[in-house]
């Protein structure tokens, strides 16, 4: 509600994105404007980008934790690279720092994370766990795979984590900010403010411009980031699917095999009605069975024990069903017995059993001849499977054994495809009209992943399409698209700009002759330029906060704008400049708001707390020194933001 505050305060924390304290801790820090200590670089070696006490961050940290930043973008941007991360880099470099630093006051103090709580945390990941919800070795390495991540890697994360758990969250909690504090900032809320409201249009301003070719030219090359064709490749797939396994089929010999193996389905069943009582003391399950054997109902006889007759009948049950409620032996001794027998006590790992056979019906099964047609279409989309899967797997033996793509691809005679050049949304800019195969599109994925030196992958599709391998065949770094391919669009975008500075400057006019006695309206028409009526604007601060991050640009202007003045702004959706001129301001009296003081209170405690974890982490830092390597973190960052790095 606040966030008007956070805007007009000069503060680190007045312009710190507001969340859960714990999530601040754990990376609103890397964001804010803590610096390291730079006190040189003695002792740090040429990989060391920086040292908090004796822990470093090196070139291949930094390199690591690009590469997973990356992979996080290309989720939601296939197309971004490296350069596209440069803002990043800073940041992602001050956390690892902040994470160092913290580390070496946690040695130096004697605060030791345990290997079996770090192998408890890692346990908690999700995809780490095999089929049956154990954490296995297996499970975890491919994880680690997917992350490009060692297993080093993965616990200095944790460690970190853990570390700022349990010492900044306890320096951050219960940060409570003075009523005296808050009263203020909630009669600011409540001030009121009157103005008006004018454009000046770019559009009617374009006419008239002819750029040369020169200004063409240096107005592209000025401008070369803003026409930068994404990262482009051919890539070459070779596919493993449906059709490289069509001929097989299930024989005769393979349907009666199943069919015998599964009598459980296709035989006829014995389906019995049973009454069950299962209590925990054989004594107890001696009485139940004694009263069920004198002609008491199993509902009856178990009634004594606790037991309602909804726990007792269970119904129709065929022997597997049975297996699997009560087990082996009990299942056995059930379906032995003639009906009305009382079976039991019978002891399982559930307790003591006391069963009634209250009724038996042959079930008839299915004959061959009927079930021919569904056995032979499972057992040919499980050989199907199989035989895909053997595939795949001498594909991956052949790649381990060092084949190329060519040669592992000949190994089972597969037809190779090659794309046009495309980009990683799988469109080919030369050509329109193609589309990259929908089902695919793991392989488009994986195929922009790769390094033009990584050896091909194989990758499993959607549904029922199989598999493909993939490999790049050429790779075609981000670059300006030619000018010659694109020259009206720069010609518009030429002409966009200068009718945008002709604009700015009626608008910085306009607002100059408004400021003081002269309205907006009369300023503007001193101006002999079209400008649409005069809107008025009338808000209280309070509303904007309401707002968040919707409120209209002109509205932000009018409350940091003085009385009697006016002042130009740039309009977000770039139809031209707006003057906004404040005629008057109402200041607003929050002493019969007590419900909004509270609120100001609880909003600015978050702030407040990760005022506080700051302020722990920078004594942490001082505590046991940082330096860093600014001419190493200089070269690593030009290294890993160059559009050629992949």
């Amino acid at each position: 509600m606040l966030s008007t505050f956070r805007r007009m305060s000069k503060s680190t924390i007045g312009t710190s994105l507001i969340g859960l304290v714990g999530f601040l801790i754990l990376i609103g820090f890397a964001l804010g404007d803590i610096q390291g200590l730079s006190i040189g670089t003695p002792g740090l070696s040429s990989d060391d980008l920086a040292k908090a006490g004796s822990f470093e961050v090196t070139d291949r940290d930094m390199s690591s934790a690009m590469q997973r930043r990356l992979a996080q973008v290309r989720e939601q941007n296939p197309e971004a690279d490296y350069s596209t991360l440069a803002a990043d880099f800073d940041p992602i470099l001050q956390q690892l720092i902040d994470q160092a630093a913290l580390s070496a006051f946690a040695q130096k103090h004697g605060l030791d994370l345990s290997k079996r709580l770090i192998d408890a945390e890692i346990a908690n990941i999700p995809g780490v766990r095999g089929l049956n919800g154990q954490v296995s070795a297996q499970a975890y390495q491919a994880f680690l795979s997917r992350q490009r991540m060692t297993d080093s890697e993965v616990r200095q994360l944790i460690t970190g984590t853990l570390l700022q758990r349990l010492m900044l969250t306890p320096a951050a909690s219960n940060a409570q900010v003075p009523v005296g504090v808050a009263t203020p900032y909630a009669s600011m809320l409540l001030e009121e403010r009157d103005g008006e409201v004018a454009l000046v249009p770019i559009a009617p301003l374009m006419k008239g411009f002819n750029p040369t070719d020169a200004q063409v030219q240096q107005y592209y090359t000025q401008n070369r980031t803003r026409y930068m064709v994404p990262e482009q490749r051919v890539l070459r797939l070779a596919r493993i699917g449906p059709e490289q396994v069509a001929n097989i089929q299930a024989s005769d010999k393979d349907v009666q095999d199943y069919y015998n193996a599964h009598q459980d389905v296709y035989g006829a069943k014995d389906i019995r009605t049973i009454s069950q009582a299962v209590v925990p003391d054989p004594n107890v399950a001696n009485q139940i069975a004694q009263r069920a054997r004198s002609g008491q109902s199993m509902a009856d006889a178990a009634k004594p024990a606790g037991l309602a007759a909804a726990d007792v009948n269970i119904g129709a049950q065929s022997r597997t069903q049975f297996t699997d409620l009560a087990g082996d032996k009990v299942a056995a001794a059930a379906f032995a017995a003639k009906v009305g027998t009382i079976v039991g006590p019978i002891q399982s790992d559930l307790g003591w059993h006391v069963i009634k056979i209250e009724s038996s019906q042959t079930k008839p099964g299915k004959s061959l001849a009927a079930a021919r047609g569904e056995i032979v279409a499972q057992i040919t989309t499980d050989k199907r499977k199989t035989a895909l899967a053997n595939m795949v797997n001498k594909i991956e033996d052949e790649l381990d054994g060092g084949s190329n793509f060519d040669e592992a691809a000949k190994s089972l005679n597969l037809t190779v495809t090659t794309t046009p050049i495309i980009t990683a949304t799988g469109v080919a800019r030369a050509d329109p009209a193609y589309k990259f195969p929908a089902e695919l599109a793991p392989a488009l994925k994986s195929g922009f992943e790769l390094a033009a030196s990584d050896e091909p992958v194989v990758e499993q599709l959607t549904g029922d399409n199989g598999f493909a391998m993939v490999a790049p065949a050429q790779v075609i770094p981000a670059a300006p698209a030619p000018l010659a391919s694109i020259r009206d669009q720069v010609v518009q975008d030429w002409t966009q700009t200068q009718a945008s500075a002709r604009a700015k400057t009626i608008a910085d006019q306009i607002a100059f002759r408004a400021t003081g006695a002269t309205s907006l309206a009369d300023a503007a028409r001193q101006a002999n330029v079209p400008v649409p009526a005069i809107q008025a604007a009338q808000a209280r601060r309070i509303q904007l906060s309401e707002m968040g991050d919707k409120v209209p640009a002109p509205l932000r202007v009018l409350f940091s704008t003085p009385q009697g003045k006016a002042q130009v702004g740039s309009d977000p959706q770039q139809r031209g400049y707006f003057i906004v001129k404040v005629n008057k301001i109402i200041p607003g009296n929050a002493l019969n708001q007590p419900r909004l003081i509270g609120e100001v209170q609880n909003e600015f405690s978050q702030p407040l707390a990760q005022e506080l974890a700051q302020q722990f982490l920078a004594a942490a830092k001082k505590d046991v020194g940082v330096r860093r390597n600014e001419p190493v973190i200089a070269a690593t960052k030009k290294r890993i933001t160059s559009p050629a790095v992949e």
